[in-house]
């Protein structure tokens, strides 16, 4: 179908309801299973989950949590991290990266960005100081951060290294999958991601025995056993019900990304606009493609065409952290980070989800050119 003038073709940003559709059966196995066992909170669901990811992601140790945010937050306090101490982050994140920083008392420090929008090894490097003790890179739009220079600027500082895989779920770089490569792995399953359950939740990737020994106490109260507990901790613990659609989903995984890494490519093929940039990919780069993020000229005009013609998009994220009214006592300004302020009124995300075809990609892709004078 073409874009001529009255020929409209919708193309929403996410269906959900495509995805129950063809996992209906399934789902209410899964219900029969959980609610036939009696076994809510915790168990053999999320303990077959956590054997299951550890394997997918190549790791010893996943913890599974309440939330992406969660994982962030139990991390930072493994990693003894607090008050005084700096953790640097890229600004033009999610909000949850740099707001659990400063939740348990520790600074944001931002660094700029590359072209792909991931952190910039040489920024990180420009903005270490004696108070630094972790670097969080975040795979923003399911691309791995340049890793490499970033653990040589860690080891040479010794600095933990977190990362911020909330996108990156089946993710790899130089043939090490997004959670393996740092000290720490933190995703989440929120609805929106490739691995997605029907609510919250979140996991820890680690090699570490001591500390994932540590995360998993930390998550239930900080309980040893049932009565006793050496140190507070939270209630953080995975639904049996989630981990149980996890495990459904994660085997079907590789599949939602191969189809979203099929759309990316016709997108980059047949999007030809001189006024649009697609972030290219490395040999070394597997990009799952969370989201399908260009850069592109009178933006805000082009998601006005393109929702004219029925086609959704999302802005991820349009006002950088350090331009939040929250990061104001950091003392950040505009023109602090002009890489990320600069994408951030040129960024667009386009719909890339598993339940498109092609003939939906190339509808977009032909919207596209015509905003900008193409055929």
């Amino acid at each position: 179908m073409s874009a001529a003038e009255g020929d409209i073709r919708r193309v929403p940003y996410v269906n959900f309801p495509a995805q129950f559709d063809g996992e209906r059966d399934e789902i209410h196995a899964v219900i029969d299973r959980v609610f036939g066992s009696g076994q809510f909170v915790g168990g053999e669901e999320v303990d077959a989950l956590e054997v299951a990811l550890a394997g997918y992601c190549g790791v010893k140790h996943v913890v599974t949590v309440n939330s992406g945010t969660d994982a962030l937050t139990l991390v930072l306090k493994v990693a003894g991290i607090g008050p005084g101490d700096e953790v640097i982050t890229p600004p033009n994140s999610f909000v949850a990266s740099t707001a659990v920083i400063a939740s348990i008392g520790a600074t944001p420090v931002f660094a700029d960005v590359l072209g792909d929008q991931n952190i910039d090894p040489q920024a990180i490097r420009s903005v270490v100081t004696a108070k630094t003790r972790a670097i969080m890179p975040v795979h923003l739009t399911g691309r791995i951060a340049d890793m490499t220079p970033i653990m040589e600027i860690a080891d040479e500082h010794g600095l933990v290294v977190i990362e911020d895989a909330a996108q990156a779920v089946g993710s790899r770089y130089d043939g090490r999958a997004a959670g393996a490569i740092g000290q720490f792995g933190c995703f989440s399953t929120h609805p929106l991601k490739n691995l997605n359950a029907a609510g919250d939740g979140g996991f820890i990737t680690t090699d570490d025995d001591d500390a994932a020994a540590r995360l998993r106490r930390l998550r239930n109260h900080g309980l040893m056993g049932r009565d006793t507990v050496n140190e507070w901790g939270v209630v953080s613990r995975m639904d049996a019900l989630q981990a149980a659609i996890l495990r459904l989903r994660l085997g079907k995984l590789d599949g939602v990304i191969a189809a979203r890494r099929g759309h990316g490519e016709i997108y980059r093929r047949e999007i030809t606009a001189r006024e649009v940039f697609m972030p290219p990919c490395r040999e070394i780069e597997f990009n799952s493609f969370h989201t399908f993020v260009i850069q592109a000229e009178r933006r805000d005009g082009l998601k006005e065409y393109l929702k004219e013609r029925g086609i959704e998009t999302a802005i991820h994220y349009p006002v950088p952290l350090h331009l939040q009214p929250a990061a104001k006592a950091l003392g950040f300004g505009e023109g602090d980070f002009p890489v990320a302020e600069a994408q951030a009124g040129k960024i667009l995300s386009l719909p890339v989800h598993q339940y498109l075809d092609a003939a939906d990609i190339r509808y977009v892709a032909e919207a596209i050119n015509k905003f900008y004078g193409g055929a």
